[in-house]
């Protein structure tokens, strides 16, 4: 990477508990692709402040997670069709001083569906009603799966999610399900839950295929059980890869080789770290509902 200078272009993420993730994996493609360009992680203190400030200093773009995905959707100029159609954003780019807001967890989880063959037939539960779980959902209906289930304590968000697309709403899980997807932050490192499963391994046992979205750590508690029951198997690090290189070509016009990819997923990987705790403010709710990633 090259020494800090006047002339770089940043890009940045915000986050109420930030990962070294998304800093790891963009800087070293800038590095591998000689650009001037650097990443840095945020824990905003204000929202619209910090989105005000990609605007004023000119920064090119900003990954957006957990639990901001929903409230920058009336700080940002226009929305990408990924994101208007879920109502949920997961990217930023500014166009001097236009900022378009992109989802591109909902195409990540739609490449995997696709790339690992999952039938469209099976019977689906989704735990989550937040940004993420909007993304997912939206991928399982374009993807043509007609028999899913929105699993949300919150009543409302639930209904309205699973209502959205004509899928039914459950305040629990009650079984049945043959693909399981995990869209709350249970399992997630450093946060409540880390330890805990959404789905009761009798569930699992019962599932084919298993989706967790949380990023940090790769094996979860739920990947775990699901890998161990000889399930296959989508992990949140899958997603926040495919996420991270869609956002990468949207901010940089440039697209990095399979090889650099790996090579920066594996540099990413190398000392993965809990999330930092939130900055003094920031701490949001969290709910078996809520946001899952934190990239």
């Amino acid at each position: 990477m090259p020494i800090l200078n006047k002339d770089m272009t940043l890009c940045i993420s915000l986050a109420a508990r930030p990962s070294n993730n998304g800093t790891r994996f963009h800087n070293h493609l800038y590095g591998q692709l000689g650009l001037n360009w650097i990443y840095k992680a945020f824990a905003p203190a204000d929202l619209a402040q910090a989105v005000a400030g990609i605007r004023g200093l000119g920064i090119r773009g900003a990954a957006v997670s957990m639990p901001y995905k929903e409230a920058v959707i009336p700080l940002v100029d226009h929305l990408a069709p990924s994101a208007a159609a879920i109502g949920s954003v997961n990217t930023i780019v500014n166009d001097q001083g236009v900022l378009t807001a992109h989802n591109t967890d909902y195409s990540a989880v739609t490449s995997l569906l696709a790339s690992r063959g999952v039938p469209a037939g099976l019977r689906a539960a989704v735990r989550g009603s937040g940004g993420m779980a909007k993304a997912v959902v939206a991928a399982l209906r374009d993807a043509g799966f007609l028999d899913v289930t929105v699993v949300a304590r919150n009543g409302e968000s639930g209904r309205a999610l699973a209502g959205q697309y004509g899928f039914g709403w459950a305040p629990e899980y009650g079984g049945g399900a043959e693909l399981l997807v995990n869209a709350t932050p249970l399992g997630m490192a450093g946060g409540d839950g880390a330890d805990r499963l959404p789905f009761t391994p009798e569930q699992v046992q019962a599932a084919r295929v298993v989706i967790d979205v949380v990023a940090v750590p790769a094996e979860t508690p739920l990947v775990r059980a699901a890998r161990a029951a000889g399930k296959q198997v989508v992990t949140g690090a899958e997603i926040g890869t495919l996420q991270a290189l869609e956002q990468f070509v949207l901010y940089t016009g440039t697209t990095p080789t399979p090889e650099q990819v790996r090579a920066a997923e594996e540099f990413m990987r190398s000392e993965q770290e809990e999330p930092d705790g939130p900055a003094a403010g920031t701490r949001a709710p969290r709910t078996q509902d809520g946001e899952a990633q934190a990239w």
